[in-house]
């Protein structure tokens, strides 16, 4: 432990300029938060930025100085590489630190709170020595806003401070505003030792700690931004514990505007697993995207409003292509600044897996130099870009980004919606009888696969609780029933449905269309404001033909038929059985099983049993009753 005052270890590091920067800021806490990151990784100097617009290009400039980017031939773009083993938020090494006389559900990985300190404040001694330390001032949701949450990092990676600047609003006035009322997340960052490609060179001692005692994260011998860039997922999960606390969630969604009738907006809130089509749902073509990652709702007067933590995206590359995702690619291929990470490049310019054009041969990719059919050391082929290979973009830079995103206020949501990967059992779009069945039935039994977003095994099913489960840094029941009771606080509760993008044939063929998604929200948005009807399933109300036929037509340029309609809204009642029996399962053996949750899935498996002795295992959409 220091002898020295906070104020002394920070004259004694900082030059004039950087010191006045954070003494500006009355806040003692995060002083001695800054002294105690700078006696423990011991940088050579410390840069505090204070977002003036030379100390947002001075991040710009050193990250391409000191190699962490290159410069592509688009001006603006720039790629970045994490290393081979890199690539994507790792479960393993990412713990929750728990305090003595606590508990987290089974499903959360933890280890006790003393031992994770000392174990990666160890790793982090010395981690900056030859380098700058960053300080960074930013804020989660709109600034002055009741959904802001200040943050702040500590980093020597220009990286990470570059995708700062594009992911998130730039917090050191509202810090300066605040002063000593500045209750702030933080975030302690080092890459540790690098290779002369300037990624993290000991992945072995790569760790992610979650001390949400204090509301500080810790991250070292890492690159990845998921892994890195505090004000992401790291932090969701201390946004959790705050709005467990406050009243409020903090939630794994997107926000976007859907349009209709009359020019009317209508704000849905979406939450999918990583690569199962949540970015694509908050950009379809014609409508307007506030946020596709992180969502915060408070209860207004009797309305639920909803507001992004974030003002960017860091969004899977993979498969966005100019027909597809035509926001994307345009911000993608003009020039503007963007970060692409993990790609491959060849004369300056980027390919990534999907994108519609035939890939060069040979390049530089995140493996270093690559020629088609390269080897990793375990034999296996490596593919021109990595699966998860990323975009950082400011959300103003896209065309269809909405006036609202920085509104205060947030804007009201009047519809969610919970979507994963079901080969077998739930249609591809269906409503909730009520709020309590869709947190229940769609949210909390959100079953999926494992993807190549997080490193491990792909294609292996599991349960994804509202697709937030590996965030939730408190008892998985409690986020739950905080769930459940946030309608209590509505006057008007937001409608919930369910979407399966990834629902099979027989024969394993997907019976949804790439472009399908758009129909089912074009539905729910008509459901919103009783424009279009709906049958009565055992598991929702799902579409009439005659209102989906047209809603083809016109988006999708396809003669929607009633054999179409038939094979994607056949209720399967075996196989919605048997999720019943796994997220039941799940809810016993993980989730501290909410009551509410499990009355919920009973009352499903009831309506199932009696429409099976009435119609048989499968039944037809036709022969439902309507609303």
């Amino acid at each position: 432990m220091s002898t020295k005052s906070p104020t002394d270890v920070l004259k004694s590091k900082l030059d004039a300029k950087n010191f006045a920067n954070l003494m500006a800021i009355a806040n003692p806490k995060l002083h001695a938060y800054v002294a105690d990151a700078i006696e423990l990784c011991q940088p050579d100097s410390v840069w505090v930025s204070t977002d003036s617009p030379e100390d947002v290009e001075y991040t710009r400039t050193m990250a391409a100085r000191l190699g962490e980017e290159k410069p592509l031939a688009m001006p603006g773009h720039t790629i970045h590489f994490d290393g081979m083993e890199d690539q994507g938020r790792d479960r393993e090494v990412t713990k929750y630190l728990v305090p003595p006389g606590q508990t987290l559900s089974k499903a959360l990985n933890q280890m006790e709170r003393q031992a994770g300190l000392k174990e990666v404040r160890a790793l982090m001694a010395g981690s900056m020595k030859g380098r700058i330390m960053v300080v960074r001032f930013m804020n989660l949701g709109p600034n002055n806003s009741a959904f802001s949450v200040p943050c702040l990092e500590c980093t020597d990676s220009f990286y990470v401070s570059h995708s700062l600047n594009l992911l998130y609003r730039l917090g050191y006035e509202e810090f300066k505003r605040l002063g000593a009322k500045a209750e702030f997340f933080a975030t302690l960052h080092s890459a540790g030792k690098v290779d002369a490609r300037m990624t993290s060179a000991e992945p072995d001692k790569k760790r992610i700690y979650i001390d949400y005692s204090n509301d500080n994260v810790y991250s070292v011998n890492t690159q990845y931004a998921g892994n890195t860039v505090g004000l992401k997922k790291l932090a969701l999960r201390l946004s959790i514990r705050k709005a467990d606390r406050e009243g409020w969630l903090a939630e794994h969604m997107f926000l976007a505007a859907i349009k209709g009738k009359g020019g009317r907006k209508t704000y849905l809130a979406g939450a999918f697993p990583s690569a199962c089509g949540k970015t694509s749902t908050a950009m379809l073509p014609g409508e307007t995207i506030l946020g596709d990652d992180i969502a915060y709702f408070r209860a207004v007067d009797g309305r639920c409003m909803a507001a992004n933590a974030e003002a960017g995206i860091f969004g899977i590359i993979q498969n966005v292509n100019s027909k597809d995702d035509p926001a994307i690619w345009d911000v993608l291929n003009k020039p503007g600044e963007v970060v692409f990470s993990n790609v491959l490049v060849k004369d300056a310019k980027p390919y990534w897996l999907g994108m519609g054009v035939e890939p060069p041969a040979d390049g530089e990719n995140f493996s270093g130099a690559w020629t088609k059919g390269k080897k990793d050391a375990k034999g296996a082929e490596i593919a021109c870009a990595h699966k998860n290979a990323r975009y950082a973009v400011s959300l103003k830079a896209l065309a269809n980004c909405d006036v609202d995103l920085d509104t205060p206020a947030g804007v009201e949501l009047q519809g969610i919606l919970y979507g994963g990967r079901d080969a077998r059992a739930y249609v591809p779009c269906q409503q909730s009888f009520d709020w309590q069945h869709g947190i229940a039935a769609y949210g909390a039994s959100l079953e999926t696969e494992t993807t190549f977003a997080t490193i491990g095994q792909e294609g292996v099913s599991e349960i994804n609780l509202m697709s937030i489960q590996d965030f939730v840094a408190i008892p998985l029941g409690k986020y739950v029933q905080n769930n459940l009771d946030f309608a209590k606080k509505l006057k008007k509760v937001p409608l919930v449905f369910g979407v399966n993008y990834f629902l099979r044939d027989d024969q394993g063929k997907f019976l949804n269309g790439m472009r399908d998604k758009h129909v089912w929200v074009k539905w729910m948005e008509k459901r919103i404001h009783g424009e279009a009807g709906a049958a009565v399933s055992p598991t929702g109300l799902i579409p009439l033909y005659e209102d989906l036929k047209p809603l083809f037509a016109e988006l999708v340029g396809k003669d929607y038929t009633q054999a179409d309609y038939v094979k994607q809204f056949t209720i399967r009642v075996p196989e919605n059985l048997k999720k019943i029996d796994r997220v039941e399962a799940f809810h016993k053996a993980e989730a501290d099983a909410c009551p509410g949750v499990m009355a919920v899935l009973a009352a499903q498996r009831k309506r199932l049993l009696e429409a099976q002795k009435q119609w048989g295992d499968y039944i037809s959409p036709e022969k439902l009753p309507r609303q």
